[in-house]
């Protein structure tokens, strides 16, 4: 399993709609990825780890797959249309990973 995470750098005067990420955006790629994506998920960055410290992301979006083979086939046909929205909740450049998932 492998997840794809989608990480927004908090920046000051830099606004995030979070009720726009995971009511529009969030479905829409779900929808656009069809049953490649086995799940989704947001954060909203609350904290930073020491004590009044900001946190370090705005927000962070996580989406699963079987391989990475398996999101770059999904997520190809609709990049442009997906990464297009994104001015719709953001203007902060969204920094991505891919990642192995381990669970025990």
């Amino acid at each position: 399993m492998i997840k794809v995470s989608v990480f927004y750098p908090r920046k000051d005067g830099a606004g995030f709609d979070m009720g726009y990420y995971v009511s529009s955006h969030m479905p829409m790629v779900r929808q656009k990825l069809g049953a490649a994506c086995k799940g989704v998920a947001a954060e909203q960055g609350l904290a930073g780890g020491d004590p009044g410290s900001p946190p370090l992301y705005a927000a962070i979006g996580h989406l699963m797959f079987d391989s990475v083979e398996a999101f770059q086939a999904a997520f190809a046909p609709h990049a442009a249309e997906i990464m297009a929205d994104i001015p719709n909740y953001t203007t902060i450049q969204p920094i991505i990973q891919i990642s192995d998932v381990k669970m025990s």
